[in-house]
């Protein structure tokens, strides 16, 4: 299907909610470093906060096709979809895998907007990308679990009310494999910060808070843990393929936003007597970045389809985010080029989207573990890491 044919109404629905946010909202808050609650609220009252979840629970029950258009659009608009896809993605682990009581407690309320599920606590200083080295600590106390160690690049810790964490409950040297003795917690943020939960905030060259959590004693009751104790890297595992899916479509939207604002600038900057989009200096650079981002859907949309229907998408999912980070950073470069010294002013935003579409390269997780993933599962070759 081609990209007008997917999803007409659910894009136009998207949009109308972000033409209330021009570009000058997003310019301000950048620069202030400012979290978008207005843009949020408005999100969460047209639902698209809680896409994924199941209409018996107050959620739209969307696809991840359709949850993707999404994020796209955000990112097309010239906003951030970044405290969208947060809420999306994270409460992943929760819909697949938490009980029934858990669901029934928490997805109402974070449909409605009363609760707000942010936080993807899993990365720390020592391990990076290496989850499994993580050595966050969760010791079983009675009725609750006590949490000790660090956490690292935790965004929107500030403006959530619960936190998906990965902790050891048995440690690395205590198990057959390493991947098992890991388990999720759903921790209640308001009762850590009392309990002895440390965040320090840490400032980045984008608008995207994000934070150093030091985690001292803190008391997480037992009735909080999703799935079974030791399980919790398959857990989070689950929701990766969705997320890798989800950041290729924020990527998209972004790209086309970068030619957008270049085709329209090439064609209405003169110089030399002639609008510089007749040179092809300027044409080929946006040509090929235009054909990249389109191939990049086309992967997104085959990722996508697999994931809804229930089938193996390792593969896809992971192409679909490589392509995607890198045909949205091709745009960007071909936008900059165009706008010549004008790209790098903020009243022009493309230096802004610049910093923000950077980040793909190398988060969530980086173009070179996805190929290092590409070359050993999909290709044969002996492991690298």
């Amino acid at each position: 299907m081609s990209e007008t044919e997917t999803y007409s109404t659910l894009r136009q629905a998207v949009r109308d909610v972000c033409q209330r946010f021009p570009m000058s909202y997003w310019r301000d808050l950048d620069q202030r470093r400012v979290y978008p609650e207005a843009f949020m609220q408005a999100m969460t009252e047209a639902g698209f906060l809680a896409p994924l979840i199941p209409q018996e629970y107050g959620g739209l029950g969307l696809s991840l096709a359709e949850t993707s258009v999404i994020l796209e659009e955000v990112n097309r608009s010239g906003g951030n979809a970044g405290t969208v896809h947060a809420q999306v993605y994270t409460m992943g682990t929760l819909l697949r895998h938490g009980s029934e009581e858990q669901k029934r407690r928490y997805l109402p309320e974070i449909a409605r907007g009363t609760l707000r599920l942010q936080a993807f606590g899993v990365t720390e200083p020592e391990a990076g990308t290496d989850t499994t080295r993580i050595s966050t600590s969760a010791v079983r106390d009675g009725d609750f679990y006590v949490i000790s160690g660090e956490k690292i690049y935790i965004s929107r810790v500030q403006h959530s009310d619960l936190m998906i964490l990965l902790a050891r409950t048995t440690p690395r040297e205590q198990v057959r494999k390493k991947t098992e003795g890991l388990s999720v917690l759903l921790v209640d943020l308001h009762e850590a910060l009392e309990g002895g939960l440390t965040v320090t905030p840490i400032r980045t060259m984008l608008n995207n808070e994000t934070n150093r959590l030091q985690f001292n004693q803190v008391r997480v009751p037992v009735a909080n843990r999703i799935g079974e104790e030791g399980h919790g890297f398959r857990y989070i595992l689950d929701g990766m393929n969705a997320e890798r899916i989800l950041i290729a479509s924020e990527c998209i939207g972004d790209g086309r936003w970068f030619l957008a604002q270049a085709i329209a600038r090439a064609k209405e900057r003169v110089v030399f007597d002639r609008p510089i989009g007749q040179n092809q200096g300027i044409q080929f650079p946006l040509a090929q970045a235009y054909a990249h981002v389109e191939a990049a859907d086309l992967m997104r949309w085959r990722a996508a389809t697999l994931f809804d229907q229930g089938q193996s998408c390792g593969a896809e999912a992971n192409m679909a985010k490589l392509l995607a980070a890198d045909a949205s950073w091709e745009a960007a470069n071909a936008a900059m080029q165009t706008f010549g010294g004008y790209g790098l002013t903020s009243d022009y935003d493309i230096e802004r989207k610049f910093r923000e579409t950077r980040l793909y390269l190398i988060a969530p997780i980086s173009t070179n573990l996805i190929l290092a993933y590409l070359a050993e599962h999909t290709l044969g070759l002996p492991r690298s890491y």
